[in-house]
């Protein structure tokens, strides 16, 4: 059999906020419930194989497997009906934000740009298929632009790039511009300056999949969209999610986790607005209370055999994090103590959806224009290198 007659398998991640217990916290068991209770009658029709249902912060996460592909209005319907479903429970239980992530009253074929995140992956089985999903509350989808840079590109965390025959040509980036609506696809190591180029700026530029470059395999997927460009208003942070494949013939399992031992600065945190340490905690540590944070990554690992969810292993509920968790505390005090001021706050360009343009639009008039005493001078860029 060839392998495009090989059954595939979509592995779909959709989440939402739709309503949590004392602010935004934590998910309410009987949500998650009337989430898990429609997609086990899908199950039962056969509309999908497995599903889990779980939470990481104020998010209700699908995790469902299926044969429908990516992006199919089935699925991503079954999704919307769950999230709606839940949203109701939790307008009848009195939950903060019910609904949040819905930004439509109804469904129009796909969940991309209603409010739910979605990172999807159709793939051939190999003999043993081992993924991690991440989860991540209180931060936008440039969060995982360096773990994913490091996974896939750096020998220094990914050992399997230098010693691995399956790994050593590298993988290429499809890097998204959130703002322009266009992506780009670059080669690593080739094109590693470009791409760090791009993907340093992490509110604008996102990896959004990545595939091995010697035969076009999709390796990582993740959902890159940003609720504040699509409502043209804040109303909560993107929290995304991803999928990474792992082992034979991709970074194993510990060099997928490891970029997470550090814990960097990403941008969300209290009302979406402030930088903070993205901290890697196991399931019943993903409520987010100081400052509305920091920032939360959850791991799961999954097998996936015959479309069957086998799992899932809590990945971060691990000792060997204790003190990146430590340090991520630490630098939590430590910007924490800036309180309104850069670098803890965001910039200008990612406040824009919130109070800072009528604070503008209200002093207007009271900004005094005065005439300058001195010349700024802009030096151009010379045409060659020095």
């Amino acid at each position: 059999m060839s392998e495009k007659e090989k059954e595939k398998t979509t592995i779909s991640v959709i989440k939402a906020d739709i309503g949590s217990i004392a602010g935004h916290h934590k998910v309410h068991p009987d949500t998650m419930a009337a989430a898990a209770k429609i997609l086990a009658e899908a199950k039962r029709k056969g509309l999908i194989i497995d599903f889990y249902v779980t939470h990481v912060g104020d998010d209700l996460e699908l995790i469902m497997t299926h044969r429908k592909g990516v992006d199919s209005p089935e699925i991503h319907e079954l999704a919307w009906e769950a999230f709606k479903k839940a949203a109701e429970v939790a307008r009848e239980l009195g939950l903060y934000a019910a609904g949040q992530d819905l930004l439509a009253e109804a469904f129009s074929g796909n969940v991309r740009g209603l409010g739910p995140g979605v990172a999807e992956m159709e793939i051939v089985e190999r003999p043993s298929e081992p993924i991690v999903i991440f989860m991540a509350d209180k931060t936008e989808p440039g969060a995982f632009n360096l773990p994913l840079f490091r996974i896939f590109a750096d020998p220094f965390n990914t050992a399997g790039l230098v010693i691995d025959p399956r790994l050593h040509d590298g993988f290429k980036f499809e890097i998204y511009d959130v703002y322009e609506g266009r992506y780009v696809v670059l080669n690593a190591p080739e094109e590693m300056y470009d791409i760090l180029a791009l993907i340093g700026t992490q509110g604008r530029y996102i990896i959004r999949r990545v595939y091995r470059k010697s035969d076009n395999e999709i390796a990582a997927v993740v959902s890159v969209e940003r609720l504040n460009l699509i409502a043209g208003r804040y109303v909560g942070k993107d929290d995304p999610v991803a999928i990474v494949r792992a082992q034979s013939g991709f970074p194993a399992i510990g060099e997928i986790l490891e970029p997470f031992a550090f814990p960097h600065l990403v941008a969300g945190w209290m009302r979406g607005s402030h930088f903070g340490p993205l901290m890697p905690v196991g399931l019943r540590d993903a409520k987010c209370t100081r400052f509305d944070g920091p920032p939360r990554i959850v791991a799961l690992g999954f097998q996936v055999s015959k479309g069957r969810l086998i799992g899932p292993v809590d990945l971060f509920d691990d000792p060997a994090f204790d003190e990146t968790r430590r340090l991520a505390q630490q630098v939590a005090d430590y910007i924490r103590r800036h309180g309104p001021f850069m670098p803890h706050r965001l910039g200008p360009e990612e406040m824009e959806y919130t109070t800072l343009p009528q604070v503008l639009e209200k002093l207007q008039n009271r900004f005094v224009k005065e005439e300058r005493r001195y010349k700024v001078h802009v030096k151009k860029p010379s045409s060659h290198s020095e």
